[in-house]
């Protein structure tokens, strides 16, 4: 019987030194092409152009970043940023002396508040159709997405779970481990995969697919109620986090679960209403 499962991963599938490409970074686009070719899927099924497509993608990958590296920033790193502020937006450190460090810290709550901004300008600009029609549309195949960043942080041996005596822990030799912990990544890359399943399949009924702003509500209920659970065996991140009884990122989830069952209840009330009236 396998007692644990030993990590001893190369986070970078090309390494000349100075140069890398790492698994992170091409699980990180890759995501976002599925996104891009399921959600082109839905605009030719519906009979809408696809040529605003391009430059949505562009405002959905611009707005994630954004939003991701700006999370961190304010949510978990503040009392370091807040007297660093280009360090934020460039990806170096000056203190104690410069030097490269790449964009080290994003956060998916950060994420997914910088989408839902992205499609706000969006829509305004760029497209007649709806916010949440539009909206609803992108949330499908975000856990894909989510999922593959998921992966990403396995490769680089990050984000992982407390210690485990469980048969699939993972041993992450590359941070000196020697104990198995919990791999919380592929716990999240799971429950995403299972988000964006979901979505698919309730997009097929009229009514789920018409009534706005339901499936981006169940995106919320399903993402972040499985993160605030995956939460309670996951290491912190910060050191603060030490003495709370909930940490940062189950404090974020909470009210985007509960937005989310809002929307769920408000959109099934709404569309019902109009339907309603229209048979009248």
């Amino acid at each position: 019987m396998i007692s644990s499962i030993l990590w001893d991963v190369n986070p970078a599938l090309i390494d000349l030194g100075s140069f890398q490409i790492r698994y992170y970074s091409i699980l990180f686009a890759i995501g976002f092409i599925i996104g891009y070719f399921i959600v082109k899927k839905i605009y030719k099924n519906e009979g809408v152009p696809v040529s605003e497509l391009d430059s949505l993608t562009v405002y959905v990958v611009l707005g994630g970043l954004i939003g991701a590296r700006l999370g961190h920033c304010i949510f978990y790193d503040w009392a370091y940023y807040q007297s660093n502020l280009l360090e934020i937006i460039l990806p170096v450190s000056f203190s104690p002396e410069f030097h490269f460090t790449g964009f080290q810290g994003l956060a998916s709550h950060g994420g997914a508040l910088g989408i839902i901004v992205s499609m706000l300008i969006f829509q305004r600009k760029s497209t007649k159709k709806s916010f949440f029609w539009l909206i609803d549309r992108v949330a499908i195949p975000t856990g894909f997405a989510g999922a593959c960043i998921r992966l990403g942080n396995l490769f680089n041996s990050e984000i992982y779970g407390h210690h485990t005596d469980l048969p699939w822990g993972f041993i992450f030799a590359k941070n000196g481990d020697t104990l198995p912990s919990h791999p919380t990544q592929l716990y999240e890359a799971f429950f995403y995969i299972i988000t964006s399943v979901v979505l698919l399949k309730l997009y097929k009924n009229e009514r789920f697919r018409n009534a706005r702003g339901f499936l981006l509500g169940v995106f919320f209920i399903l993402i972040f109620t499985a993160r605030f659970f995956i939460e309670f065996v996951k290491e912190n991140q910060v050191g603060f986090e030490e003495n709370m009884s909930l940490n940062m990122g189950q404090l974020l989830s909470i009210p985007i679960v509960l937005g989310g069952v809002f929307l769920v209840f408000w959109s099934l009330k709404k569309y019902d209403k109009t339907n309603k009236k229209t048979v009248e």
